[in-house]
């Protein structure tokens, strides 16, 4: 589904505005690089521009160009605050619900009066925006913002280039998974001729890992459960794993796709304890629809092939629950 409903934003944008970017709670690297690549879009139009964010990114996110200034709505909530009161407009980018904001800016948002902009790609985005750019065709809100800025006869400098290259290579799995399309490679071969990095990029992204996530990782694998009639795989790890193995933010990232890298796998499933919940993570391939099933079994959602999802209680009743969802999806 597509939806690009601007109205008048370009004309309201030409003249100088107060601008605040958000985007979801645990940010990604399409989540970071969309407002980071926004920021700098809108600071060459002449624009104030701060980047909100409900908490801070994995540490291999924060060397984007312009994280140094982001505002993490966390730990400093009165100067987030201030922002928001100060806002003309709001750009909600990579999430299609206020919720997903998190408690904090979800908060701003629904008590400012200023003119509020939905840019994304997941599915059944909500309607209170002013203006909202929805594609759930779209690999990846950065190629989204790539769009909007071309639409705009905007120019790519090079740290535009190298923040929403960073989204799009992060959410399309290195551009294997099937949101990939044509124009998704045309966009990244225009970034990298406006000079982005994909060799520093990759190493800055990829190339992080510490001793302790790697047998966190081995550890996970060892520990994988086959369904193989259904062609499931299902990961997990629970709260004493994570301590002994020294867990730190973000170094689960991406551990979802080694499930699905399984040969005759269709569907691989992550379940990792936070506190009292468990975070779920779904990936499949072809027409079998994570979206739908984490929508109706782990309050979650997401795309067709890529979900996520809550459970309350720990990661093997998580499991079990799981195990009942699929016999009564038939999946």
């Amino acid at each position: 589904m597509r939806i690009v409903e601007l109205n008048d934003l370009r004309d309201f944008l030409r003249s100088s505005r107060n601008v605040v970017i958000t985007n979801h709670i645990n940010p990604d690297g399409d989540a970071m690089g969309s407002a980071l690549g926004l920021s700098h879009f809108l600071k060459g139009m002449g624009h104030d521009v701060r980047v909100v964010i409900p908490n801070l990114p994995p540490d291999f996110l924060r060397w984007l160009p312009g994280h140094d200034v982001v505002v993490s709505a966390d730990t400093h909530t009165g100067e987030a605050k201030s922002i928001f009161e100060g806002a003309e407009v709001i750009f909600s980018l990579d999430y299609n619900a206020v919720h997903r904001a998190g408690e904090i800016i979800a908060s701003f948002i629904q008590d400012s009066n200023a003119r509020k902009v939905m840019i994304d790609h997941h599915r059944e985005p909500e309607d209170w925006p002013n203006d909202r750019y929805s594609d759930t065709g779209k690999g990846s809100t950065a190629e989204m913002v790539y769009d909007l800025i071309q639409w705009w006869d905007g120019e790519i400098t090079e740290d535009i280039a190298n923040c929403l290259y960073v989204g799009i290579v992060t959410d399309s799995g290195s551009f294997r998974f099937s949101s990939t399309t044509p124009d998704t490679h045309r966009a990244a071969a225009h970034l990298l001729e406006a000079g982005a990095s994909p060799a520093q990029i990759h190493e800055r992204v990829y190339d992080v890992n510490t001793r302790a996530r790697l047998k966190l990782l081995g550890h996970m694998l060892d520990n994988m459960e086959l369904i193989e009639d259904k062609g499931i795989t299902i990961l997990h790890l629970d709260a004493p794993t994570m301590q002994k193995y020294g867990y730190t933010k973000g170094d689960s990232e991406g551990f979802v796709n080694y499930g699905l890298s399984l040969k005759g796998s269709r569907m691989s499933v992550f379940f990792r304890e936070d506190g009292n919940v468990t975070k779920c993570s779904f990936r499949s391939k072809g027409d079998l629809d994570v979206n739908t099933f984490a929508r109706t079994y782990f309050n979650g959602g997401g795309h067709l092939n890529a979900a996520g999802g809550l459970f309350e209680g720990s990661a093997k009743e998580a499991i079990s629950a799981f195990k009942n969802a699929i016999q009564e999806s038939e999946l």
